[in-house]
């Protein structure tokens, strides 16, 4: 009796932790959703309420085994979850929480109208406008991890997104059309970016350096990629370090808006 007494007994500060909690598990779903480590978070979820129970119900030693999996298991989660943490802390560090407005927008459950959004068709269209010239670009959507620390290494710009603004960046006589650029609330903040390269994973020869560049950028980040290459004027898209496939541009859409949600 005295157990469910104190269980019924909540206090304002019992309120605000498990408000607090479940707040963090669920933008650690949102971080590992869509990935292979989501079956690892949701096992890890199942051996935590296991140990609680085990312990509630004086199980010594499946307490103990359970108890024991935690604190070790420790270790192997960090290696297990290595990119999703560094995503995690990455947005925990970044200068996004140097305003109320984009301090909400980290949260997407929290989100507001204020924001404006991003005008995909636009982009999509001026992709494969340049798809048919063969014309090499790298376009890098931000999400909700800042990528300020990027902007340094081109030049900041503040171009509000259009199909023939798009173009006229990556047009090969411009001299904006090296390296990458930054797309966040409608505004194209930053040109000639030079971004991180991945040269672990293994792609097709076909793909270069934009490829390797943008799988770096959304395996770092939450942030997505288009690649148009400059040999086929194949259109690639990018997320979390992988590519997404796609029926056609239609499609393409739909899915970076909903990945940008």
């Amino acid at each position: 009796m005295d157990i469910f007494k104190d269980l019924l007994e909540f206090k304002l500060v019992d309120i605000i932790d498990v408000i607090l909690v479940a707040l963090l598990l669920y933008y650690i779903y949102k971080l590992v959703k869509g990935t292979v480590a989501i079956k690892i978070f949701i096992g890890i979820i199942f051996i935590y309420l296991a140990w609680r129970l085990t312990d509630f119900l004086k199980m010594e030693l499946l307490t103990s085994i359970f108890g024991g999996f935690m604190k070790v298991g420790i270790i192997a989660l960090i290696v297990v979850f290595q990119p999703e943490i560094r995503k995690f802390l990455l947005m925990v560090g970044s200068t996004n929480f140097g305003t109320r407005r984009k301090f909400f927008k980290q949260f997407n459950f929290l989100k507001t109208d204020t924001f404006d959004e991003t005008d995909v068709e636009a982009v999509i269209s001026a992709c494969n406008k340049m798809a048919t010239t063969k014309t090499g670009a790298l376009i890098v959507f931000e999400h909700h991890n800042n990528l300020d620390f990027l902007t340094n290494t081109g030049d900041e710009m503040n171009i509000k997104v259009t199909q023939p603004i798009i173009e006229s960046i990556f047009f090969k006589n411009s001299p904006l059309h090296d390296g990458a650029i930054i797309i966040a609330n409608n505004v194209v903040k930053a040109t000639r970016v030079v971004l991180p390269l991945n040269n672990e994973k293994n792609i097709p020869q076909r793909f270069g350096l934009r490829h390797r560049a943008a799988i770096g950028i959304t395996e770092k980040t939450d942030a997505l990629a288009l690649v148009v290459s400059e040999e086929t004027g194949q259109i690639s898209y990018f997320k979390d370090g992988e590519f997404i496939l796609f029926k056609n541009t239609v499609e393409l859409t739909e899915i970076i808006k909903k990945d940008l949600m």
